[in-house]
């Protein structure tokens, strides 16, 4: 069987390789997200790094990343997204190696921050190869769900992958495992793709990128400065100038072009705002998840970086075969049972791992379980109502809009969940005579000066950061519970598919 696109001919095997290959290329992408999670304890003291430059060294990918993803998926519609795959190929395979090998904080900041340049050129690519390959609806549903799937297992895998490296190498070992990967990627998409669909008659535009960078980059400045204890008003009223004028002058820009990076209208689609909502909300909450849960269990249970990871690990676990069954089942059930149903799901399981994450480990599993099955079916089908509600001709920009909520979704979660985590550690510990008030820093300095012998500080410290991982999972659960019931209203009246059965409404 063969499937005709824009200027080739591709069989239905090289149609799946092709998935294969960019799948990998996914895999890539949302690995680095959260492989610094378990690392991030380690990380931070062989590099010397303070809390918030740990932070910083993990936000400054999603951060560029989302405020690049726009442009880039325009751009692919112009220079071709298998241009842009191979090129975000090869900067994401030298950017993994100046990072391994990052001798300061301020290095590896910056290395990931090019890291996310790569990731920023290959993210929509990949969608959007996925979109001009595969023109079945119901068989493109299937793909889009292995697509998605990958990306549940790309974040559960990080903190493993880190926990087994760190195990026999030093914690630039996480970012050099990139490069053989991109290597054979590299090779196989050489192969695979279709020839290059360029259009230069599209316009792009880099001010809008830039514009969008600076409302991202004021806000988790915003945000970040907010949550400490002794927080500056001119950096919050900074960082809050730059992302209101930052994001009211792209919004304007888009108005004035001809081809905008991004056309607002396209939200007027309920179908397609619920997937990007479902997209957003799902993120947020496995970014969340796995960040504290990664943290607490090594630093307060003093679990091994391979034991957290493995403990998180049990989100994609549980996502794993809600995302294959909700692809498949699209067509019959339609978005609301699977995006609304699977968010409100994960609302019960985080409250399970709400009430027992220092009491009982099995029912904390099988929260995190819950709760990946949940996100699992939101998930797969938000891509499906992304993509299902846009013509052929703005796969470039859909499939950017679906990798900004999910970035976006991800670099909220570490900003703010992050922020909180600290602030509320910070606030609620209760030291003991004599202890350096340096021990409210974070939860690693307190462990650092109590030494082996300062029991009472280790105590002291633990109560409180369980008191901010309680706090966190608070957030955590009324995202996925005011998800649940915004994707519920904007699907009501939806049928089954991805696709709407009319053009759209407004």
């Amino acid at each position: 069987m063969t499937e005709k696109y824009p200027g080739t001919v591709l069989s239905a095997r090289r149609r799946w390789l092709l998935l294969t290959v960019v799948s990998a290329g996914l895999l890539l992408i949302t690995l680095d997200n959260s492989i610094l999670y378990a690392a991030l304890p380690t990380l931070v003291e062989d590099l010397g790094a303070s809390s918030s430059e740990g932070l910083w060294i993990i936000n400054a990918y999603p951060v560029v990343m989302a405020g690049l993803l726009l442009g880039s998926g325009t751009l692919g519609d112009r220079v071709g997204h298998r241009r842009m795959f191979l090129i975000g190929l090869v900067v994401f395979g030298v950017a993994s190696l100046a990072a391994s090998f990052s001798p300061t904080p301020e290095a590896l900041i910056a290395a990931r921050a090019f890291l996310a340049v790569g990731a920023a050129a290959m993210m929509p690519a990949t969608l959007a190869l996925i979109r001009i390959t595969f023109d079945d609806e119901r068989e493109r549903n299937v793909a889009i769900a292995i697509w998605g799937s990958l990306a549940i297992v790309g974040s559960a895998l990080g903190p493993i992958v880190s926990g087994l490296l760190l195990q026999s190498f030093w914690w630039g070992s996480v970012f050099l495992v990139n490069v053989p990967v991109v290597i054979a990627a590299l090779v196989a998409t050489l192969v695979l793709a279709p020839p290059n669909d360029a259009d230069p008659g599209k316009r792009w535009d880099l001010v809008s990128s830039l514009l969008a960078l600076v409302a991202l980059v004021g806000l988790v400045i915003a945000i970040k400065e907010t949550a400490k204890t002794d927080p500056a008003p001119l950096v919050i009223a900074a960082g809050a100038l730059a992302a209101a004028l930052g994001g009211w002058a792209f919004a304007r820009r888009q108005s004035r072009l001809p081809y905008p990076l991004l056309d607002f209208a396209i939200f007027r689609n309920r179908a397609f705002l619920a997937g990007v909502l479902a997209a957003g909300f799902s993120m947020f909450a496995i970014a969340g998840i796995q960040l504290i849960t990664t943290q607490r269990f090594q630093l307060v249970e003093g679990f091994t970086p391979l034991r957290a990871g493995l403990l998180v690990a049990a989100v994609a676990l549980g996502a794993l075969p809600t995302a294959m069954v909700g692809g498949a089942s699209l067509h019959r059930v339609g978005l609301l049972p699977i995006v609304a149903g699977g968010l409100a799901l994960s609302t019960v399981g985080s409250v399970l791992v709400l009430l027992n994450f220092d009491t009982h480990m099995g029912l904390l599993v099988t929260g995190l379980l819950i709760a990946g099955a949940g996100l699992g079916a939101a998930m797969s089908v938000a891509s499906s109502a992304i993509m299902g509600n846009v013509p052929a001709r703005r796969a470039g920009m859909a499939s950017s809009v679906e990798e900004v909520s999910y970035e976006f979704g991800s670099l909220i979660a570490v900003a703010l969940l992050g922020s909180l985590m600290t602030a509320v550690y910070t606030a609620t510990l209760d030291l003991p005579a004599g202890v350096p008030d340096s021990a409210r820093d974070s939860l690693d300095a307190a462990l650092a000066l109590a030494g082996e012998d300062n029991q009472a500080l280790i105590t002291a410290a633990s109560d409180a950061f369980d008191g901010a991982y309680f706090a966190v999972m608070i957030v955590v659960t009324a995202v996925m519970a005011v998800g649940a019931v915004v994707t519920g209203l904007l699907l009501r009246r939806h049928g089954p598919g991805s696709a709407l059965s009319t053009p759209t409404h407004h």
